[in-house]
């Protein structure tokens, strides 16, 4: 995670616990790097205005006044229950990390009496059956995001162990079982990989060439796809910004 990527974690990680605090140590400990540099981080975002304040001692930390950052969002419980159900069924998938962090962010800005009555129309929905967990490593993520090539080590269906350079285009979920699909330097060809099969994955640094996701480059012949989408609402949002 680059530094800018990381100030705004910073502060979202705060603004979802606030009024809470979080001490340089947890937050250390969250974005994998040194107090030394959670602490100067911080220093620059109050010094940028950002309203984070530190209380020092015995049960201090950093907190934001959440008010002063983030207009209020009217969530009501139906639409956070909701929420909660589906980002549920994305256990086990590459978006479990980011589900989880969504959902504390939703019922984050939600009033007291309002989380309540969200949790009890939970308690009404169960759902039957746990996904199973396909880990993710953190730099397959931020490669897809930041368009970086990786280096696997990855485990083929014999059990042997190869090192890849790929260049990473998207993920797949075929019947339950997530790939990581990729231009694979070796091979010189896309290919599949088993996420569960990738024993380890650095980035390289190097920028990988742009996709054209428009160019069914996820697509598998004969085997039918459903594509996600934004819908209507993101794409308003995106040509007014344009």
């Amino acid at each position: 995670m680059n530094r800018i990527d990381r100030l705004y974690a910073l502060v979202e990680e705060l603004r979802a616990v606030a009024p809470r605090k979080r001490t340089a140590t947890w937050l250390a400990a969250r974005f994998e790097v040194s107090v030394r540099t959670v602490e100067r981080d911080l220093s620059a975002l109050a010094q940028a205005g950002v309203p984070i304040y530190a209380d020092r001692g015995r049960g201090g930390g950093y907190t934001l006044d959440r008010s002063r950052t983030l207009p209020p969002i009217n969530i009501t419980p139906a639409e956070a229950t909701a929420a909660a159900m589906a980002l549920q069924r994305l256990a086990g998938t590459p978006f479990h990390a980011a589900a989880h962090s969504l959902l504390d962010k939703l019922l984050a800005v939600m009033p007291s009496t309002e989380v309540a009555h969200a949790e009890t129309l939970a308690r009404r929905v169960q759902i039957m059956g746990e996904p199973g967990r396909t880990p993710v490593p953190r730099a397959i993520s931020e490669a897809l995001n930041s368009g970086r090539v990786l280096r696997l080590s990855y485990i083929d269906r014999h059990g042997r162990t190869s090192s890849r350079l790929v260049e990473p285009v998207g993920y797949i979920d075929l019947g339950g079982v997530w790939y990581l699909r990729a231009h694979c330097r070796l091979r010189g060809a896309r290919r599949f990989f088993r996420l569960d099969r990738i024993g380890a994955a650095t980035s390289t640094g190097e920028a990988a060439p742009p996709v054209d996701v428009h160019q069914s480059l996820l697509d598998i012949p004969g085997v039918p796809a459903v594509r996600v989408t934004l819908g209507e609402a993101a794409r308003s949002v995106t040509g007014r910004a344009a």
